[in-house]
Formats: C-alpha cells, sequence, structure tokens
C-alpha cells in the first residue's frame, strides 16, 4: 500500500509570519494537533509546527502568543516522505526517529500529511 492511500490530502497550512495565536485558533477550530507551515519561495521547504511546540513556547515566554511568531518556533524542514512509497517505509522511518507525522510531497509541493494515527487506522482496517 502506498502513503498516498493512506495520508490526509486536507492539510491546513499556515505562514511563517502568522503569530501563535492564530496557530492555535485555527488548530482549535479545525481540531488539529499540528500545521503545516508554507514555503516562503518555490524552492524552500516545508516547515510544521505542533501543540507541543507552541506550548513550549508559550512556557518559555511567560504566555504572550500576540508577540511569539510561528517562525520563531517552527521545525524546517518538516521532515516528509513522497507520497509514492510504500507505507511500511514510511512508518518504519517514523518509528526509528520518533516522528508523530511527516509531511507528504513529490516534487518539493505539498500533497498530504501522515501520522501514526493515519497508519494506525489503516494497520486496523487490516485486521476487519
Amino acid at each position: 500500500m502506498l502513503v498516498e492511500k493512506v495520508m490526509r490530502t486536507n492539510v491546513t497550512t499556515i505562514k511563517p509570519y502568522a503569530t501563535l495565536k492564530e496557530a492555535l485558533q485555527l488548530m482549535k477550530e479545525r481540531q488539529l494537533k499540528a500545521l503545516v507551515v508554507d514555503k516562503s519561495s518555490p524552492s524552500d521547504a516545508y516547515g510544521i509546527i505542533t501543540n507541543t511546540q507552541i506550548l513550549r513556547a508559550i512556557l518559555a515566554e511567560e504566555g504572550d502568543i500576540e508577540l511569539i511568531n510561528v517562525y520563531d518556533v517552527y521545525k524546517k524542514p518538516a521532515f516528509s516522505v513522497s507520497a509514492k512509497i510504500d507505507v511500511k517505509f514510511a512508518a518504519k522511518t517514523m518509528i526509528e526517529h520518533n516522528i508523530k507525522r511527516v509531511v507528504v510531497t513529490d516534487n518539493n509541493e505539498l500533497k498530504g500529511i501522515l501520522s501514526l494515527t493515519d497508519l494506525t487506522h489503516y494497520l486496523m482496517g487490516l485486521v476487519e
């Protein structure tokens, strides 16, 4: 099974210069734990920001989330895999590197996102 069959294609993105408050509002509205951070240019890489990163930043800066931008906190480049590889290779890589979600790209263009939860749902479908 290829990653493209398991990944989520409805990906929510945010600009790197958005505030953490905007990121949190978007996460809350869409009930997400992470957002993909847009590229700044065609040759740039995608990033990812998670609720854990935001929480750490809020605690470190004593809570003023309107003064902190996404680019101050997010990870770039986000770990990415191709939509055309086998799910087992993506899963193995994620587990070996302790990564909960990866950005799915082909030719440096965003195709989707794959999380450990997506992989778990896929595996559960195999035993039904």
